[in-house]
């Protein structure tokens, strides 16, 4: 299998770690390369892994099987606008793309590749377990997702008014940062009827996206609030469904869903440490060779982007 990685960021370097994990487990040859915007020393533990890094969409090959699209949102576009004719398949990270201001249809993708956009929390087996358990036997009447963190505190190593989050013109933002809330809830529930949405910057964080982003949505028969903030000082991502009888707490950092009736605690279910990024790599991989189905292509990136920028 021959790779390019455009774009060796946190997120590059954790792809290109499970990616060579993965294929070496699964006894594959492999060669990787790095498209890359600076001429930076790469860490002795990346460095080894990459073949050949190339400074130019021009000197890229033309024979590659999978290219990563994991360089900052605002180039996703133009990245796969300049390589789809380099590669059979993409992995292209999350969110697709940084605006609503493309045309899919200028993109010559091909009837045979997997163009693949993130979506790792919905390897997640306590997400798996909500969809077959929950979603499939209990009549929801509403339901409330909650992602609250607080932004300097994400990357010890790094001043936070330097990443892209902070910044808006590169895709920065909570309302498409954490998209993965909105891909987890249509994943979920499926795409709302309508939604309204208030976002803006709110607190004295030194950035230009904002830090704050709510939903109220409405669908045939429920209600969902989603609230996203870079602001709050205690990490948090649950949701949280309520039925006639019964309120189901999902917590997605401790990975332990709680269930009440009456103000007490009447069943607790916890779920194994995992490594959902790693999985994530493992189903793509088996979408290649193996031709499962995938899950979330550009279209439908697409289209949960512009539920989440409606």
């Amino acid at each position: 299998m021959k790779v390019c990685i455009i774009g060796l960021g946190s997120i590059g370097k954790r792809h290109l770690k499970n990616l060579t994990a993965i294929l070496t487990e699964r006894g594959s040859r492999y060669q990787i390369d790095a498209l890359r915007h600076t001429h930076e020393t790469l860490p002795e533990d990346i460095s080894r892994l990459i073949c050949h890094q190339y400074y130019s969409f021009e000197n890229l090959p033309n024979d590659y099987d999978v290219i990563f699209i994991t360089n900052p949102t605002l180039y996703h576009y133009d990245t796969i606008k300049h390589v789809i004719a380099k590669t059979r398949h993409m992995f292209i990270e999350k969110p697709v793309f940084d605006s609503l201001n493309y045309d899919l249809d200028t993109l010559p993708l091909s009837g045979e590749g997997v163009y693949y956009v993130a979506c790792p929390l919905r390897h997640k087996s306590i997400i798996k377990y909500v969809k077959q358990n929950i979603i499939a036997e209990e009549k929801i009447l509403s339901s409330r997702i909650i992602s609250t963190s607080y932004l300097p505190s994400w990357r010890k190593d790094m001043d936070y008014r330097g990443i892209y989050s902070a910044k808006r013109f590169m895709g920065g933002g909570v309302s498409k940062d954490l998209i993965h809330e909105w891909d987890y809830a249509i994943y979920l529930f499926g795409r709302p009827l309508k939604s309204e949405h208030m976002q803006g910057h709110v607190s004295d964080l030194e950035i230009d996206s904002e830090d704050v982003s709510i939903y109220i949505a409405q669908y045939q028969d429920m209600f969902l609030e989603i609230h996203l903030d870079y602001i709050g000082h205690k990490t948090e991502r649950i949701l949280q469904m309520f039925t006639n009888d019964r309120r189901i707490d999902v917590d997605l950092v401790s990975n332990t869903i709680y269930k009440y009736q009456n103000n007490e605690l009447v069943e607790k279910k916890q779920f194994e440490a995992e490594d959902f990024y790693l999985q994530e790599m493992q189903y793509f991989l088996d979408c290649i060779d193996k031709g499962r189905e995938n899950i979330n292509t550009i279209a439908n990136a697409y289209d949960t982007l512009k539920v989440a920028l409606m």
